[in-house]
C-alpha cells in the first residue's frame, strides 16, 4: 500500500501538470480574478479624501477596523469600493448556519438536500445585502460625524446624497466580490471567497516586511527579534498545517454482503473527526466581541471630555483592553474556547449522526447503535474539542504576546495564519485531485484505444 502511494506521489510531478490543460486555464483564471479583486481595492469611494482619511483611520488603529482591514486587504483603509470585504457575507452564512442548526424551518430545508441547500444560499445573499447596507450606512455617516470632531473632513460634501451613494457603491463592491468568488469556486481552483480573504492578507505581507527590515536597519527592531519573529511564523505554519489535518478516525462496521462470487464479505470504513472542528470562526468571533468595544471608546473619546467620569471610563477601557494586555489575552483565550465548543456543538450533532449510521447499517464495534452510538460519539468528540481549543488558544495568543513584548506590528496574528494555511493546504488538495483525475483520464485513453488496436 505505501509504495502504491509513494508511486502515485510520484507521478504528480511538473511533467503532468504541464498536460493538463484545463488545470492550467482553471489557474490562471484564478490569478486573473485575484488580480481583479487587488485592482479593485485601490478604487475610492466617491467624494472621499483619501489623505485626511489616512490621519483619521491612524487615530482609530487597534479597534475592529483593523481585522476587517487585515480581511479586505487594506480595502478600508483606503475606503474603496470594497471596503467591507467579503465580511458581510461571511457574518451572514455563520448567522445562516446557527440559526439551520436551530430554527425547525431551516432545520427541514437542511435535510432537503440540494434544492434546501439553494434556498439557505438565497437567505444568505439577502442577509449580505441587508448586513451591507447597515454597515454602510453607518460607515458613511461615520465618516461625516467623526471627521467634523476631529477638526478634519474626510468627506468633500457630506450630507444625504453621499450617504446613499456610499451605501450603494459598498453594497455593489461586496456583492461583486461574492459574484467574483463565485466565478472562482466553479472556474478556479479552490474556494473563491477563502481566496479573496486570504489574497487580502498576503497583499500585507511585503509591507510586513519592509517595516520589519527597515526598523532593523534603523536599529529600533534588534537582529535577534527579527531572527525570533521568523522562526515563530515558520513553526506557526507548520504546527498549524500540522492540527488541521489531524484527525482521530472511528471505525465503522457494516454488516456482512454476498460479493459476486458468493462469498460474505463486511465492509468497514472511518468516520473521520477533525481536531478543530470549528476551523477559524472561534478566533473571529472572539476578537470581533473583545474588539468592538475598544472600537467605540475610541470613537467616542474623540467626543468626551477626558476629565470627566465617562471619560474616565473609557480611558481604563482602552488601557486594559488593548493588544497584549494580559486582561485582554485572557478574555480572548476564555473567548476562543467557549466559541470552539459552541460552534462544534452546532455544526456536529452526534444524534444525527448516530441515526445516519444505523439507517444504512453500520455500527461502532464494540458501541450498540442509537443512543449508545450517539453518547460515544458526543464523548469523544468532547475530548478531541479540548485539544481543538487549546491549539487554537496557543497558536492565536502567541502572536499576541510577541506583539506586546516586542512592539512589532506583526499583522500575521493567529487567525490570518489560520486561514492563510488552511485555504493552502485546500487548494493544493484540489490541484492534487485535479492531477489525479488527469492521469487517471489519460489512463483510460490508453486502454481504450489498445482495444481498439486489438
Amino acid at each position: 500500500m505505501a509504495s502504491r502511494a509513494d508511486n502515485l506521489a510520484s507521478n504528480l510531478n511538473l511533467a503532468n501538470f504541464s498536460k493538463a490543460t484545463e488545470l492550467k486555464k482553471r489557474i490562471w483564471f484564478t490569478i486573473g480574478a485575484l488580480v481583479v479583486f487587488r485592482f479593485l481595492s485601490f478604487v475610492p469611494l466617491p467624494g472621499v479624501n483619501p489623505l485626511i482619511l489616512q490621519d483619521l483611520y491612524a487615530q482609530t488603529r487597534g479597534g475592529v477596523l483593523d481585522l476587517f482591514n487585515t480581511f479586505s486587504g487594506g480595502s478600508l483603509e483606503r475606503m474603496s469600493l470594497i471596503a467591507l470585504g467579503i465580511m458581510p457575507y461571511i457574518t451572514a452564512s455563520i448567522v445562516v448556519q446557527l440559526a439551520g442548526s436551530l430554527h425547525p424551518t431551516l432545520i427541514a430545508l437542511k435535510k432537503e438536500g440540494e434544492s434546501g441547500r439553494k434556498k439557505l444560499n438565497q437567505y444568505t445573499r439577502y442577509g449580505t445585502v441587508g448586513l451591507t447596507i447597515i454597515q454602510g450606512w453607518f460607515v458613511a455617516s461615520g465618516l461625516e460625524a467623526y471627521g467634523a470632531q476631529s477638526g478634519l473632513q474626510a468627506v468633500v460634501d457630506p450630507g444625504y446624497m453621499f450617504r446613499v451613494g456610499a451605501v450603494i457603491s459598498l453594497v455593489g463592491g461586496t456583492m461583486f466580490l461574492l459574484w467574483l468568488g463565485e466565478q472562482i469556486t466553479s472556474r478556479g481552483i479552490g474556494n473563491g471567497v477563502s481566496l479573496i480573504i486570504m489574497a487580502g492578507i498576503i497583499a500585507q505581507f511585503p509591507t510586513f516586511i519592509a517595516n520589519l527590515f527597515e526598523g532593523g536597519r534603523s536599529g529600533s527592531i534588534s537582529a535577534f527579534v527579527i531572527v525570533g519573529l521568523v522562526f515563530m511564523i515558520v513553526g506557526l505554519i507548520l504546527f498549524i498545517a500540522f492540527m488541521e489535518r489531524a484527525q482521530r478516525r472511528l471505525l465503522i462496521q457494516y454488516p456482512k454482503r454476498a460479493t459476486q462470487r458468493g462469498m460474505m464479505q463486511a465492509d468497514r470504513s472511518h468516520l473521520p473527526l477533525k481536531i478543530n472542528t470549528a476551523g477559524v470562526i472561534p478566533p473571529i468571533f472572539a476578537s470581533s466581541l473583545l474588539l468592538l468595544p475598544l472600537t467605540i471608546t475610541q470613537f467616542a473619546g474623540n467626543t468626551v471630555s477626558p476629565d470627566s467620569t465617562t471619560g474616565a471610563v473609557i480611558v481604563a477601557l482602552n488601557q486594559y483592553l488593548r493588544h497584549g494586555q494580559p486582561i485582554y489575552m485572557l478574555l480572548y483565550a476564555a473567548g476562543i474556547i467557549f466559541f470552539t465548543f459552541f460552534y462544534t456543538a452546532v455544526v456536529f450533532n452526534p444524534e444525527e449522526t448516530s441515526e445516519n449510521l444505523k439507517r444504512n447499517g453500520g455500527f461502532i464495534p464494540g458501541i450498540r447503535p442509537g443512543k449508545n452510538t450517539a453518547d460515544y460519539l458526543d464523548y469523544v468528540l468532547t475530548r478531541i474539542t479540548v485539544i481543538g481549543a487549546l491549539y487554537l488558544t496557543l497558536v492565536c495568543v502567541i502572536p499576541e504576546y510577541m506583539i506586546a513584548q516586542t512592539g512589532v506590528p506583526l499583522f500575521l496574528g493567529g487567525t490570518s495564519l489560520l486561514i492563510v494555511v488552511n485555504v493552502t493546504v485546500d487548494t493544493i488538495t484540489q490541484i492534487q485531485s485535479h492531477l489525479l483525475a488527469h492521469q487517471y483520464g489519460d489512463l483510460i485513453k490508453k486502454a481504450k484505444l489498445k482495444g481498439r488496436m486489438r
